[in-house]
Formats: structure tokens, sequence, C-alpha cells
């Protein structure tokens, strides 16, 4: 036996060497083995969490572009156009310059032109107030959609990752979510009047010196649209025209902003103020005043178009005197109004391929802290 250990005995060692070896590296693998299996498992977990919070996420944000589709876009645009309609009548004109025409001797020459002239000032104003309205309403609703389910994404997200359940995540109440879908009532509720008589003066402005019998061809008929687009949007100041969307807020004087970062402090405001105020920063922005631009060059494209439908191709191509166009012009509001879901304005201008960049970067950006 001694013999066989003098012999063997560094074998037995060697053997006792790799067999150690052996099994430590087996523990080793098996331990990264389980660090695998347990990485994977939370992996798999937050995929599933992450699935959950987007499932989640997508039907509230989905009822809510419902909602705004189906409620509060058709609401508006039936309140402005039952306004515009009112308070842009032409009922009046129309019966005096017929009676007119019936009994010569009731009118004279100075009021039959003044009230042509009124006419015509407000036959534009009705067609191209009713163009920038239903542009800036489609957009300014597709805003708030956009910045309500960014808000609710974040929030979800944050919810489960503490909680773990949906059920448990603290979501934004439902009376600010309604009410801030409501403020889109602001234009029709405070704003149409003064917006009314801005335009008012943007097109008495164009349309100075314009005369009923002066031949209006395609193109002059665009070019006058755009001069008192133009005008209107170029006599304000800067973001001016935000006054008629939405009210100056009283609470954004107790909101911190930083004069060296320009960025906002919304941590002592709350949910719905929040949700107002980056709708403000968003309608205030540059990009979004590049997608007004181009929204209304495509809205103007196809109001010339119906314009041509409703004139004739070759008439408005070889042109026509101002005074057989009026009527025209001034039953286009109706056109431009109809409801969203028959809306040829409101289809265009959401299928602008930049509108549609500018709102999934506005989605997919971080809200102010």
């Amino acid at each position: 036996m001694w013999e066989f250990w003098r012999r063997h005995k560094r074998k037995v060692y060697v053997t006792l060497g790799v067999l150690g070896s052996g099994y430590f590296l087996y523990k080793l693998y098996d331990a990264h083995m389980r660090k695998l299996s347990d990485l994977e498992r939370e992996l798999a977990d937050q995929r599933r969490s992450e699935e959950l919070i987007k499932s989640q996420v997508k039907s509230h944000f989905e009822n809510i572009q419902r909602i705004a589709d189906s409620t509060t876009l058709p609401h508006v645009m039936q309140c402005l156009s039952s306004q515009i309609e009112e308070e842009l009548d032409l009922t009046h004109l129309t019966e005096r310059l017929m009676k007119g025409k019936d009994l010569p001797n009731s009118l004279t020459a100075a009021q039959k032109l003044e009230l042509w002239d009124r006419l015509k000032i407000l036959s534009f104003t009705r067609m191209v107030l009713s163009l920038w309205a239903t542009t800036l309403l489609s957009l300014y609703i597709r805003v708030q959609v956009n910045i309500l389910g960014r808000h609710l994404y974040i929030d979800t997200a944050r919810g489960i990752g503490s909680s773990g359940h949906f059920d448990e995540v603290d979501l934004i109440d439902r009376n600010d979510q309604k009410r801030f879908l409501a403020s889109a009532d602001y234009l029709t509720t405070f704003g149409l009047p003064t917006l009314i008589s801005s335009f008012e003066a943007a097109n008495s402005e164009v349309l100075k010196g314009k005369r009923l019998k002066d031949f209006f061809n395609t193109t002059v008929l665009h070019d006058v649209i755009i001069q008192i687009l133009n005008t209107f949007m170029s006599t304000a100041s800067p973001h001016q025209w935000l006054g008629f969307f939405m009210p100056e807020d009283s609470k954004q004087n107790n909101v911190d902003v930083s004069s060296s970062t320009g960025s906002t402090d919304l941590s002592n405001a709350s949910k719905f103020e929040q949700l107002m105020l980056e709708t403000q920063a968003v309608l205030s922005s540059a990009e979004f005043g590049n997608m007004v631009n181009i929204s209304l060059k495509a809205a103007v494209d196809v109001l010339m178009e119906d314009i041509r439908v409703l004139c004739g191709e070759a008439n408005l191509t070889s042109g026509m005197p101002l005074a057989k166009l009026l009527p025209r012009i001034a039953h286009m509001d109706q056109i431009l109004l109809e409801e969203p879901n028959r809306n040829r304005y409101i289809q265009v201008i959401q299928a602008i391929p930049e509108v549609e960049i500018f709102f999934t970067l506005l989605y997919a950006s971080s809200p102010p802290s």
C-alpha cells in the first residue's frame, strides 16, 4: 500500500487537483447561469410591465382621442358655425340691397355703395375667419390630446414602476381631463368677438379699393386670401392670437420661470395648470408657428378647389366680377365648418407629413418638470 502510494501519489494529487478545479469551475458556471437566468426573468418581467403600460395607456389615449374627435371638436365646430352665422349675418344687407333693386328710390347711390362695401367685407371675413379658425382649432385640440396622452403615459410608467399594478397608478383626475379638453370652448365663448373685429380690420385693409366690377380669377382670389391671412397674423404682436384660444392664466405668476434657460418650474402648479401651461408653451413655439403656416397654405389650396367647383372651373379661371363672386364667398363658411368626420379641410391638415412628424415628436418629448 505504501509502495503504491509512493509510486502514484503524484498522479493522485493531479487527479484530485483536476477534480477540484472541475468542481470549482462547475460551481462558477452554475452561479453564472443562475445570474443569467435571473437577469432573463427580470428582463421578461420588465418587458411584460412595459407591454402592460403600453396597452393600458394606448387604450386610455385612444379613449381620449375618441372623445376629442367625436365630442370636443364637433361641439366646438358647431358652436363656432352658429356664432359666425349670428355675428356675421348678411341677411339684413342683402334684404336692403334687394329692396333697393325693387324700389330704386329707396336707396341713394352712396347708400348702395356703402351696403355693397359692407357686404364685401363681411363675406370675405366669414370665409377667411372660418378657414383660420378651423385650421387652428384642429391643431389646438390635437396639441391638447398629445399633451394629455404624454402625461398619461409618464404617470402610468412611474406608477407601475413603484407599485407594480396599473390599478394603483395615480392618473390625471378625470375632471381635470374633461376640464382641459373643454378649454377648447374658450374661442367660441370669449374669444370670437375680438377675433371677428381683427379679421374685419384685415379684410378692410386688403380689400380697400377692390371694386365690384373688378375681375377676380383664381390667381387674384388666392393672393387676396393669402394677403388677408398675412395681414391678420402680422398686425398682432407675436403669439397675441393665443388670446383668442386661451385666457391669460391667473396662476402663471405663481409659476417660476428661469431667466437663464427659459425653462418653466411647474412644481407648484396643479395638474390642470400644468396641462394648460404646457399647451401655451407649445402654441408659442416657433415649431408650432411653422405648422400653422404649412396648414393654412394647405387649407387655402383646398379652399380654392372648392370655390372653383362652386363657380365653375372655366368661369374662375377666366375671371368673374367680384359682385358675382361674393355670394359664393359668403357661403363658404358652411363648407369650412362642416362636421369633422366630413370636413375635408381637417382631414387634409391632419394628413400633412410635417404635421404628423411634429405631433409624433410632441408626444415623445418629455414634459417640463
